[in-house]
């Protein structure tokens, strides 16, 4: 079933506004102003107000991009820090996240996704285990996914191509009082053909491809050459009696109908799945797009 799926109750962060290629958006305490290429429209809000509000304000740096994405600098207003922390809370999941500003206008946080961690889980909650499920999160970055399954009592692998990244992580765990995951800093496609020649078994699989990235030995990645592969190897490493899976894309013109294409050339057994888009709402009512996903579940209770 198509869907537009909106933000859930966060009361840590809010979409203040809007345009002009820009958001403005608060997270905890402070706000930040930073790009957004699908916000094409006018902000509500004047440019002077944007100015008196953001505690941060990113700046792109002239003629410099690569596979990461757009580089640039923080302007920062006295008294903001370069790194603190939000809280997330649904039902007995209790996350604390450590925010960064980076050279590449990420926060460590992509908010959008918070119906996603509910979703997970909510569905690790409601399977019947025997012993923990086992939960693969590849290119899982600064780990809430994965936390989200490991607060619902999942073993949680956690890949990532970039340790940093994969430190960030463990510090969110360790602050959200959590335990339990297994970190590999590994190119995401190399990592899961290996695990399908082991014949290994996940009852959960969790996915957020960028468009292009790097493995930690320069092996490239392309969503539009390698997805199809990755998710080939996804549909052997699955549970077949009791599974979930997650996809999400923020890729611009990637359509919600590639992936249900995609869903049913690997999982054509599969008849119950949502698809969609991701949105966060303003104040003023407009809808945020940021990101199109797929999920489905089985065998839950």
């Amino acid at each position: 079933m198509y869907q537009l799926t909106g933000l859930p109750p966060f009361p840590d962060y809010e979409l203040l506004d809007s345009g002009n290629f820009k958001k403005l958006e608060r997270f905890g305490a402070y706000i930040l102003s930073r790009p957004e290429p699908q916000a094409i429209w006018t902000p509500a809000l004047p440019d002077a107000e944007w100015q008196r509000l953001a505690h941060a304000i990113f700046e792109r740096r002239p003629g410099r991009r690569d596979d990461a994405g757009e580089e640039g600098n923080w302007a920062l207003r006295p008294g903001m820090p370069e790194q603190w922390y939000m809280q997330y809370r649904h039902g007995d999941m209790e996350l604390r996240l450590r925010l960064g500003l980076t050279a590449f206008k990420h926060v460590g946080v992509f908010p959008e996704q918070a119906d996603n961690w509910n979703f997970i889980y909510d569905t690790l909650r409601q399977i019947p285990e025997a012993a923990p499920a086992q939960v693969l999160n590849l290119f899982a970055y600064t780990g809430a996914a994965s936390l989200a399954a490991c607060a619902a009592g999942a073993d949680v692998v956690h890949v990532d191509a970039v340790k940093p990244v994969i430190t960030w992580a463990r510090q969110n765990m360790e602050a959200s009082r959590l335990d339990n995951i297994r970190w590999v800093v590994e190119d995401a496609l190399k990592f899961t053909q290996r695990e399908a020649r082991r014949e290994r078994r996940y009852q959960g699989i969790i996915l957020d491809p960028p468009a292009y990235g790097r493995g930690p030995d320069g092996e490239k990645w392309q969503l539009e050459k390698n997805l199809d592969e990755l998710l080939a190897l996804c549909s052997r490493l699955l549970d077949p009696g009791r599974r979930f899976f997650v996809l999400n894309l923020y890729s611009m013109g990637f359509s919600a109908l590639i992936l249900e294409n995609l869903l049913k050339r690997h999982f054509p057994e599969v008849t119950a799945y949502e698809y969609g888009e991701l949105f966060v709402p303003g104040r003023d009512g407009v809808r945020l797009p940021l990101g199109v996903y797929l999920r489905f579940r089985e065998n839950a209770e």
